[in-house]
């Protein structure tokens, strides 16, 4: 199969997905195998999986050759498991996690993850990784509470139910954020949202996201704007949602539009970003847009050179994932570059996963530098030769990280 024809076919079943659309010109010759795979590379193998549930709810003369039954089980079973029982557990994991911290008389934000996840139309077909927080400013003091602590470590009881007991290590190796897991999912809690030390505009663009994750005292308590989910304490302005019982709080809709361009531009400029990413801001707009302050919004992403990798992004959510133009705010773009960026999302040329041997890891590091250089103009206000000693800073503050 022709790789245009497999990306055509892909979108349109993501289309079909999230509803977006209800257009069936999938080719008869699709290549399932091919088709499956994109969509675990693009993290959207539940959503692809619905593109096909609606294909085959279509009436006969429009449905194209669908994977066989043996595939397609296979195919759901997988779903079943990594997807939605998956997000179960990710539930139940942020709710411990966020109860632990309500009980010790923290206050736990989540960024990412669950935050995008409760956006989508299907929340559970979202994949789940690692669990995102910050904790208003407390990380250090949290984390050294926290190792202070034993845990009962249930997977370590004998058959005589003796309990056992485990201490939680926490790894500070890591640039912007710490790292521990809490059951099987880890949790990287942030003491910056982004990291300062990768670009010049990165520390500027840190007391932004520092001043909208602060808790604002209105009248002498802490409150929220409106309520979600039954959540519902006065006049300050982070929102917040209760999850199995337990209070956990999500990023205001300001800092979560900068922070979710910020976070794609990062990974973009550097290597690589999925549909799925695409996806989180898509239906983030489209729950949220009458909450973000556009003006606002737009003036930060010029101030700090964003502005068309942000409307590209924009475009790409409307001409290619089916969404409402209204929502987004008067997008313009250069055609060619969106079909550009389309392309590099899609297949890109320089992935994130780089060779073991240390020759060949830093030549193909040179390789990709060299490669992403027309990202750079449309992501950084930096010059490239500034970002680049930026970045050689950071590696030798966190040799980890090369």
């Amino acid at each position: 199969m022709k790789s245009l024809e497999l990306y055509s076919s892909f979108l349109q079943l993501v289309r079909l997905g999230i509803g977006t659309s209800k257009d069936v010109k999938i080719p008869n010759d699709v290549d399932w195998k091919e088709i499956k795979a994109l969509a675990e590379r693009q993290g959207l193998s539940a959503i692809v999986l619905d593109g096909i549930e609606e294909v085959r709810s279509q009436k006969s003369d429009v449905r194209c050759n669908l994977p066989d039954k043996f595939f397609l089980t296979q195919w759901i079973g997988e779903v079943l498991q990594g997807y939605e029982y998956r997000y179960k557990l990710y539930c139940r994991a942020i709710a411990e996690l966020a109860g632990f911290y309500n009980s010790h008389g923290y206050k736990m934000m989540v960024l990412k993850g669950y935050a995008c996840a409760i956006n989508w139309s299907k929340p559970e077909h979202r994949p789940c990784g690692d669990i995102d927080i910050w904790l208003f400013g407390r990380q250090k003091e949290a984390d050294k509470f926290l190792e202070s602590l034993e845990f009962r470590d249930e997977s370590l009881e004998t058959v005589e139910k003796v309990k056992s007991v485990k201490k939680i290590k926490v790894d500070r190796s890591h640039h912007h954020h710490t790292v521990f897991y809490w059951r099987d999912f880890m949790v990287e809690n942030h003491y910056d949202f982004v990291n300062v030390h990768a670009r010049r505009s990165s520390a500027e663009m840190e007391k932004v996201f520092k001043e909208l994750g602060s808790f604002k005292v209105e009248s002498g308590e802490f409150s929220v704007e409106g309520q979600l989910n039954g959540c519902s304490v006065e006049g300050c302005k982070i929102p917040c949602v209760e999850i199995l019982g337990e209070k956990v709080y999500l990023p205001s809709a300001n800092l979560h539009a900068l922070f979710l361009i910020k976070h794609m531009v990062s990974h973009f400029a550097a290597s690589e970003i999925s549909l799925r990413q695409v996806l989180d801001w898509a239906f983030f707009v489209e729950k949220h847009t009458n909450e973000i302050d556009w003006d606002w919004l737009n003036d930060k992403l010029n101030e700090y050179g964003m502005s068309e990798f942000y409307n590209i992004i924009n475009a790409i959510c409307i001409e290619d994932l089916g969404f409402d133009a209204d929502l987004f705010h008067d997008a313009q773009y250069n055609l060619q570059l969106k079909d550009r960026v389309l392309a590099d999302i899609v297949n890109p040329a320089f992935e994130t996963i780089e060779p073991n041997e240390f020759i060949a890891k830093w030549t193909y590091k040179i390789r990709r530098w060299k490669g992403n250089a027309w990202k750079h103009n449309m992501c950084y206000k930096e010059s490239r030769w500034s970002a680049f000693w930026s970045g050689v800073w950071n590696h030798l503050l966190k040799p980890s990280s090369v």
